[in-house]
């Protein structure tokens, strides 16, 4: 069992020390994405039925699933950029001048850029001012060359012209039901209107712009993509019946967004792996978990609320002159500080170079479960290492596996060096896809005094420590199955507190009236615990342990005893509750010359509280004569009630 490990440090990546030689990899790539949304006139008259059976326009389906991307993507990517244009409209608005596109935006805002919450709020509110200020018409005209599917996607290539493909992930997401875009135009023309749109699309995607379809079917028509699309995003006959159903469930996977953030495979660490006689190769390295926290706290400036910037300045104690920078440090040793440079004192703690360096290979029989220290690291390859590098580590790799073997190295900088254990992992593919890339995993060991062992409490007395049955045993083990959840994976469970942490900064930056709903996912699952199965089998324990007369108020022999107490105490107060005549003593106001003893012996006689006050005591037994007794003089009682309740209140 690990000992003193900082919390916040077991899921932390292994950041670079000062003095350590190597680099984090730059940050990922950014996405910017176009989000065309078909306004044609079908669009607004085509309904589907919605979660609370209510039916919703597929214009209102695309523009939720939008507002809902708007609102994950500054959890998920605050970084990324996007755009929001319609097209089959009656107004026009784009750099181009082109007919049947409008741009949708907002002031200081480019048209592709990080999204805000005046982007969010307004267009949260589009549907409310769209037939009024843009309008909704068809742009494919029988007897015009007009095409607003080509104006579209020229004004969305315009638009991803912004970055290089290399470093920007370029897409286009299209919301449309409308299968045959020119089904009401015959011949030559529509042939033509095909082959020039299939064209600019090719453009697009030659200039590394992905284009993706959200098909948005009718509930008594197919969305047929073969019609027209199929061809146009390179799709096979063969996946078109797999494509509809992705699609669909990526739709629905955008209208129920989790609030969470993602983090990208990113490089942590480039490692220098040696292995013999001089021979290494590069590894990079990438953290496989990490824990999902709130933001760090951003200071604003109270006027121009723009971030502020740090900043450290040294001062002279003796001449009061701005210093540059701190370059000295001192340790007091007889009377006289002794100084050392940051270079010096980086060297002094100095204990390896950082390497991953080989010792050897053990058994995997030999590596225990409590040997994992924190989070493994993931190792592969180096892109950028030559000299046969990859070569080494497949040959390495495959006879980890074929040798059932694990290597044993050290690795470690100056602030942490350990002993780690590196496994290979083979790759698994599934359904034609990779679901584990082969590589190795990097666990670190622990130290001796790492591991505490685990201490047995034995009993004061000599009697022997009770031991479960067999039949409890296996009425135990029946209840287990019965709950277990099947392929239980982490990533099933939201934080709830980090639920709650997003939306109120949701609500806040919105102006929201209302909070959102945040469910609780982590509470117990009521509804499959009432399950008969569960039911019976919990049944069956309880009967297994307790016994067929079992207290369900507490547990085993000492909740008997309380109950058999309990129970004494209310024989006993109905025996004294019989010496007194309570209507006579309520009927003369004489209850208030009672004790408090003397009070509780009718409460707990009719079972009623007996916490509180005397006045709150006597309120409680005049209620309880007036509502279930039989005072011999009603009205008198009702009178002294109602002149206790409002002495009490």
């Amino acid at each position: 069992m690990a000992m003193d490990l900082d919390p916040d440090d077991i899921f932390r990546d292994d950041e670079d020390d000062l003095d350590d030689d190597f680099h984090l990899e730059k940050e990922s790539t950014k996405e910017f994405v176009v989000y065309l949304v078909d306004a044609s006139p079908k669009m607004f008259s085509t309904t589907s039925p919605a979660g609370d059976r209510k039916d919703e326009t597929h214009f209102h389906i695309a523009v939720s699933c939008i507002s809902q991307s708007l609102k994950t993507q500054i959890l998920n990517r605050s970084y990324d950029e996007v755009a929001i244009c319609f097209f089959n409209t009656r107004e026009k608005k784009n750099l181009q001048d082109l007919n049947g596109v409008f741009v949708f935006n907002v002031a200081e805002r480019d048209d592709l850029d990080r999204p805000t919450a005046r982007l969010i709020k307004e267009f949260d509110r589009i549907e409310d001012s769209f037939m009024r200020e843009i309008g909704s018409q068809y742009g494919i005209v029988s007897g015009s060359r007009e095409n607003s599917l080509y104006n579209a996607v020229w004004v969305a290539q315009a638009l991803l012209r912004k970055g290089s493909s290399k470093t920007a992930d370029k897409r286009i997401l299209l919301f449309t039901n409308e299968d045959d875009p020119f089904g009401n135009i015959k011949g030559a023309v529509k042939n033509d209107m095909m082959k020039t749109t299939s064209q600019r699309v090719k453009d697009a995607q030659g200039l590394g712009i992905s284009i993706e379809l959200l098909p948005l079917p009718s509930p008594d028509e197919e969305f047929n993509v073969a019609q027209f699309y199929a061809e146009l995003i390179g799709l096979e006959a063969v996946d078109l019946a797999q494509f509809i159903h992705s699609a669909g469930q990526k739709v629905e996977d955008m209208k129920d967004q989790l609030r969470k953030r993602m983090f990208n495979k990113r490089i942590v660490k480039k490692i220098i792996f040696s292995i013999a006689n001089g021979l290494s190769i590069e590894l990079s390295s990438y953290a496989l978990i990490r824990p999902a926290v709130p933001g760090a706290i951003t200071w604003l400036d109270s006027v121009t609320n723009r971030p502020l910037k740090t900043e450290r300045s040294f001062i002279c104690l003796d001449t009061g002159a701005l210093l540059p920078t701190s370059t000295k440090h001192f340790q007091p040793y007889k009377n006289e500080n002794i100084k050392f440079f940051v270079e010096e004192l980086s060297e002094i703690k100095r204990v390896s170079s950082g390497n991953l360096r080989l010792l050897g290979f053990k058994p995997l029989s030999c590596l225990k479960d409590y040997h994992n220290l924190k989070p493994s690291t993931f190792l592969f390859p180096s892109n950028e290492e030559v000299n046969g590098g990859k070569c080494i580590f497949i040959a390495l790799h495959r006879s980890m596996l074929r040798l059932k073997r694990f290597a044993l190295a050290f690795y470690g900088g100056s602030a942490n060096p350990r002993l780690v254990a590196l496994v290979a992992q083979d790759e698994i593919i599934r359904g034609g896809g990779q679901v584990e890339p082969p590589g190795m995993n990097m666990i670190y060991l622990p130290y001796c005094d790492d591991i505490r062992d685990t201490e047995e409490v034995l009993p004061d007395s000599e009697v022997a420590a009770p031991r479960a049955t067999d039949e409890q045993i296996r009425k135990a083990s029946a209840l287990i199955k019965r709950i277990d959840l099947k392929d239980f994976s982490v990533c099933q469970f939201a934080n709830p507190a980090l639920q709650r942490h997003y939306a109120v900064l949701q609500a806040l930056a919105l102006e929201e009236d209302e909070m959102p709903d945040i469910k609780d996912e982590t509470l117990p699952d009521e509804e499959g615990m009432s399950r008969p199965g569960i039911v019976s089998a919990l049944e069956e324990f309880k009967r297994s342990v307790y016994g067929d007369h079992y207290d369900e108020d507490g547990d085993g022999k000492k909740t008997s005893e309380m109950s058999k107490k309990r129970k004494a105490i209310a024989e006993d107060a109905v025996k004294e509750s019989a010496n007194y005549d309570w209507g006579d003593l309520a009927d003369t106001g004489k209850l208030k010359d009672l004790t408090v003893a003397e009070l509780k012996y009718y409460l707990s006689a009719h079972n009623l509280p007996v916490a509180g006050k005397k006045e709150a005591l006597i309120s409680r037994i005049l209620t309880h004569m007036v509502v279930g007794g039989r005072p011999r003089k009603l009205g008198k009682v009702i009178r002294l009630f109602m002149i206790v309740q409002l002495l009490t209140h």
